[in-house]
């Protein structure tokens, strides 16, 4: 048996039918805080008709709540049994991703239970018995420690750490829990699931990455890169400037407030390299940066890098490629 209160607590993210990929970071981190403060690592899965989705979790168990009025998510409807199960059952840490569902339900059941805080985490840890975040601030251009001696709300960046850690290797065992809060006070519902129309790529089943940023200048230029990533077998995406300016849809940002990627290469095009951005393609398994300014950020993740004008080199390299094929 772990000491009460003790327990470290991760909230299950799925959509669809399938967990959220940072919900497996989050129980290969939570493992280790568990294990520090000998408690026990459980998950907590919320939903209707999920109960499959409890065998890939790795954790000491899983408390699974199932409800219709829970089949599609709703801040109200899932807070509110987050709450009552949080009240009831006191772990010492409970763990969301830092996405749109988990900081909604992160913020609401932290002020609803009066518990600390903690949001962006990066890295976490126990010392001294104390619960430690490393946490962004100022979009990932500064870092910060926070502790917490007692029950805290943590929020984690997706890709913060890895995910194999929290695949099950063996089915957890299961406690079915029953409906501890009623929705009848709820005033919100989801009605249908809005979905983008399929046709475009989805960047982050591609192995080769041609990444543009504010140096491709135009929208007429756009399409040099598309030869490029032709001779390259890959997609084009693209950092925040560009899709703000439309030329490119959403589906091909990255970073922080786009799409995680890991490739097996990513090539950067005049991108600078900020932090939104680089959280989103840092663990890439080779980066090739290409930018005119030598003290721009992207080198200092780059596997490789090259100072030149990217009009003197992509010409060159895109026929240079063909060649090869032909």
């Amino acid at each position: 048996m772990s000491p009460a209160g003790q327990d470290v607590w991760v909230h299950v993210e799925h959509l669809k039918g399938r967990v959220a990929g940072h919900t497996y970071e989050l129980l290969g981190k939570g493992r280790e805080i568990a294990d520090a403060l000998a408690g026990r690592l459980i998950a907590v899965l919320v939903g209707s008709g999920v109960r499959p989705l409890a065998e890939t979790l790795a954790a000491d168990g899983v408390l699974y709540v199932e409800d219709a009025g829970l089949a599609e998510y709703t801040p109200g409807s899932h807070a509110a049994v987050m709450r009552a199960l949080v009240e009831k059952e006191a772990p010492r840490a409970v763990l969301f991703g830092a996405t749109s569902m988990g900081m909604d339900l992160a913020s609401v059941l932290a002020a609803a239970l009066e518990r600390p805080l903690i949001v962006n985490c990066v890295n976490l840890q126990v010392r001294d018995g104390r619960t430690v975040a490393t946490c962004q601030m100022c979009g990932g251009k500064l870092l910060c420690e926070a502790e917490a001696s007692g029950p805290v709300v943590v929020t984690v960046m997706p890709g913060s750490f890895p995910a194999e850690a929290g695949l099950a290797k063996s089915p957890p065992p299961v406690e079915a829990v029953p409906m501890p809060a009623t929705l009848e006070t709820v005033g919100m519902r989801a009605i249908r699931l809005l979905e983008p129309e399929p046709g475009d790529v989805d960047i982050t089943k591609s192995a080769v990455l041609v990444a543009v940023g504010r140096g491709i200048q135009r929208q007429d230029n756009i399409p040099l890169a598309e030869e490029l990533a032709g001779a390259l077998g890959g997609t084009v995406c693209a950092s925040r400037p560009v899709v703000d300016q439309g030329w490119l849809p959403m589906s091909r940002q990255v970073g922080k407030s786009g799409m995680m990627v890991k490739p097996k290469l990513y090539l950067a095009l005049g991108i600078s390299g900020a932090p939104e951005h680089a959280e989103g393609m840092k663990d890439s398994d080779l980066i090739i940066a290409v930018n005119s300014d030598a003290k721009a950020p992207i080198f200092d993740i780059a596997d490789y890098g090259i100072v030149i004008d990217m009009y003197d080199l992509l010409p060159a390299l895109t026929q240079a490629l063909q060649g090869r094929k032909a």
